[in-house]
């Protein structure tokens, strides 16, 4: 359990201040993350990233040798479009720049979108990303990415910093990826600071196989093993999974996932290694210990990256990091940024002069986040504990991240903006505070729905707010990749689209259409618990998610229903 801090939801903010302070001779913070001191020589940068609650993994392998940045996430959440542009941005030395991360929907979509708007300002970027995680899929794409994360970093930010260009760092990471996998079990949960029970528990006498780093549960449960017959699990089920080609050299990790103490992983490799070189391979500089973890779970990991002669140097070259030093590349090659470096590239954005009917709206649009602010706190715990049945648990705190953010955002914004702006604020903020999936998608929705809308018209009838609705779902369908009746929030979103807009064709005003709608879209959100979910996190873990309605609709049909309480009452309304 996680004991030491101040405010839970600071957690990921307060304990990167101190390690700043604490590397502040390799790394400086920037708004989203870490980035390394420059060298002399400029090169690529290999800008990693993920949810905090793994480290050393991301910003503990940040510096000389190995990434060039980290943008650090809340706590198994992926973080922010912005945070991921902010560091691209920072670290870029002229010779592009690569993002890389494990295979998470949140981690796609947000640094994807940094990528494009890096692209637009004229910044070469490319994404590789890890998929190593044998037990998640048989199919390489749609593995995630877990303890095989740092072997890709490591072969490109040694490919970066022995100058090379960035189509070469880019089809070496690649290369590092496909020659990559890794198989992991838990022995316990995790569990999130400020709560008192795991995301999820082991039985007593077994292990969990297949694990994920964000909390998920194993793929399956078997009883605990002898380290002598654990070795024999991990060894021989990656090695079932050897890919074609492959050489001998192998570039091995024993990681431990928390609370797995070194000396039982130093006694599970006098197992492991025997079972390697019994079965033909050569071991090249293994590591054993903690590497990539999530917070105090129990529990370890396998990972074999089958090296060829590039792979093999890059897998052996010098790094000096917070968490990880090879040979020791030295400090004093580094220099602080100049002014010109860390001068903000941000543009400041004015709001548009609103109309009449807009600065009403904007009434109506705090007032509908305020009572979704309260809504979401009260069923903050129940949304997670819906959510760690078979994801990470952590749907409710990061919805509660989300509109807390909209909220302190919009109350910034001035008495004469509209309500089209507010919203593309609060989904600014939305996307930026709470990051992953599902912030992401919140965030982007809320824009679309604030763009559709504007701040000009003379007014805005129902037709025109349903037909903003639809903007809205289509955006979250579009960047979510989900259909009806994957077991996603679209399952909630969808019919109280249709809904809406039938009742309002049929005559009815915006209050009672929405509030018909989200009774529709509260009776989908509980269907959704006979569905199996074929997207995200869940998919591995179907099974166990029947009998359980999908978080994200469930907190659809809560935030469609506080917003029509705010209508009926005609609070604000424009």
């Amino acid at each position: 359990m996680t004991r030491i801090f101040d405010d839970p939801a600071d957690f990921a903010d307060d304990q990167l201040a101190g390690f700043l302070d604490l590397y502040a001779d390799r790394v400086r913070g920037v708004h989203g993350g870490v980035v390394s001191h420059r060298g002399e020589r400029p090169q690529v940068a290999v800008v990693i990233g993920g949810g905090s609650g793994h480290y050393p993994a991301f910003c503990g392998t940040v510096g000389p040798g190995l990434a060039t940045g980290a943008v650090v996430g809340n706590i198994f959440t992926s973080p922010s479009a912005a945070q991921a542009y902010s560091v691209g941005k920072a670290a870029n030395q002229g010779r592009g720049v690569i993002f890389s991360f494990g295979n998470y929907a949140g981690d796609t979509i947000n640094f994807g979108i940094a990528a494009e708007r890096l692209r637009a300002e004229g910044i070469d970027t490319r994404i590789v990303v890890v998929t190593d995680d044998v037990a998640s899929s048989d199919t390489e794409e749609e593995r995630r990415g877990i303890a095989g994360d740092f072997t890709v970093f490591k072969v490109m930010g040694a490919a970066a910093a022995e100058g090379l260009g960035i189509d070469e760092v880019e089809r070496l990471g690649n290369a590092a990826n496909a020659a990559t996998r890794t198989l992991g079990v838990a022995f316990s949960g995790c569990t999130m600071p400020g709560e008192e029970e795991p995301l999820f528990s082991v039985p007593e006498g077994h292990l969990g196989l297949g694990l994920g780093i964000h909390g998920e549960p194993g793929i399956r449960d078997v009883p605990m093993l002898p380290a002598r017959d654990l070795a024999a699990l991990l060894v021989d089920d990656v090695l079932k999974n050897t890919p074609a080609g492959a050489g001998r050299n192998v570039g091995v990790i024993l990681n431990g996932l928390g609370t797995t103490k070194y000396e039982e992983l130093f006694l599970l490799w006098r197992h492991i290694a025997p079972r390697l070189r019994d079965a033909g391979c050569e071991l090249v500089e293994p590591e054993v210990g903690e590497l990539v973890t999530s917070l105090d779970m129990g529990g370890c990991s396998l990972t074999l990256m089958w090296l060829d002669d590039e792979l093999d140097a890059l897998w052996r070259a010098d790094a000096y990091t917070p968490a990880y030093r090879k040979a020791g590349a030295p400090v004093a090659a580094l220099r602080e940024p100049t002014a010109d470096e860390l001068a903000d590239a941000e543009a400041v954005v004015t709001a548009p002069v609103a109309g009449e009917a807009g600065r009403r709206m904007a009434g109506t649009v705090r007032a509908a986040l305020a009572a979704v602010e309260s809504v979401i706190r009260e069923n903050e715990h129940e949304l997670g504990r819906i959510d760690a049945v078979a994801g990470d648990g952590d749907h409710g705190r990061g919805m509660v991240k989300g509109v807390t953010a909209a909220t302190a955002r919009i109350a910034e914004c001035g008495d004469d903006v509209g309500g089209g702006w507010l919203l593309q604020q609060a989904g600014q903020a939305w996307a930026e505070r709470a990051g992953g999936t599902s912030g992401v998608l919140w965030g982007a929705a809320l824009e679309s729905l604030g763009r559709h809308l504007g701040d000009t018209a003379d007014s805005y009838p129902a037709s025109t707010v349903a037909a903003g609705a639809r903007e809205f779902a289509a955006t979250i369908q579009l960047l979510g990749g989900a259909e009806p009746g994957d077991k996603t929030l679209l399952d909630a979103l969808l019919p109280f689209v249709d809904e809406l807009e039938r009742r309002v064709g049929d005559g009815a005003d915006l209050a009672e259409g929405w509030t018909a709608a989200a009774g529709i879209a509260t009776g989908r959100a509980r269907e959704t618990a006979e569905l199996r979910p074929r997207i995200g996190r869940a998919r591995p873990l179907a099974e166990k998610s029947l009998g359980t309605p999908d978080a994200g609709a469930t907190s659809m049909a809560l935030v469609l229903t506080a917003v029509g309480t705010v209508l009926t009452s005609g609070e604000e309304n424009a």
